[in-house]
């Protein structure tokens, strides 16, 4: 079975989404803010982690280097999810290490599909 680390602070945003990625047959781990999301990178060992960039203690951009800086988590795959759909935010999420981009409201088959690839062995 696929872990997915969700790391996301808005609660309605975390239990709508791990609840959809469950009844999809996904194991789900949570984690409510980016330092918390960088402890559980290495201690839960998930398949891929969904960001949230704007988050407490440590925003997203800089969990997500922290997670892909650490040779123990680096090959990780994340995937960004932001309400932010500025020009530019896809190419810093990629600067920042993440593997893909996805804007909030998510659009679950495209994110569905992202996981696949993603974690495709």
């Amino acid at each position: 079975m696929v872990r997915i680390l969700l790391v996301e602070d808005n609660e309605m945003n975390r239990d709508m989404l791990s609840r959809r990625l469950e009844r999809r047959g996904y194991e789900v781990v949570i984690a409510v803010d980016g330092k918390a999301g960088v402890e559980a990178a290495t201690s839960v060992d998930p398949d891929l982690v969904l960001m949230d960039m704007s988050l407490p203690v440590i925003d997203g951009w800089e969990a997500t280097r922290q997670i892909k800086a650490n040779p123990a988590t680096s090959a990780i795959p994340v995937i960004a999810l932001t309400a932010h759909a500025m020009a530019g935010d896809r190419e810093k999420a990629i600067d920042a290490g993440c593997d893909d981009y996805d804007t909030k409201p998510i659009e679950l088959a495209g994110l569905l599909d992202k996981i696949a690839r993603l974690t495709a062995k």
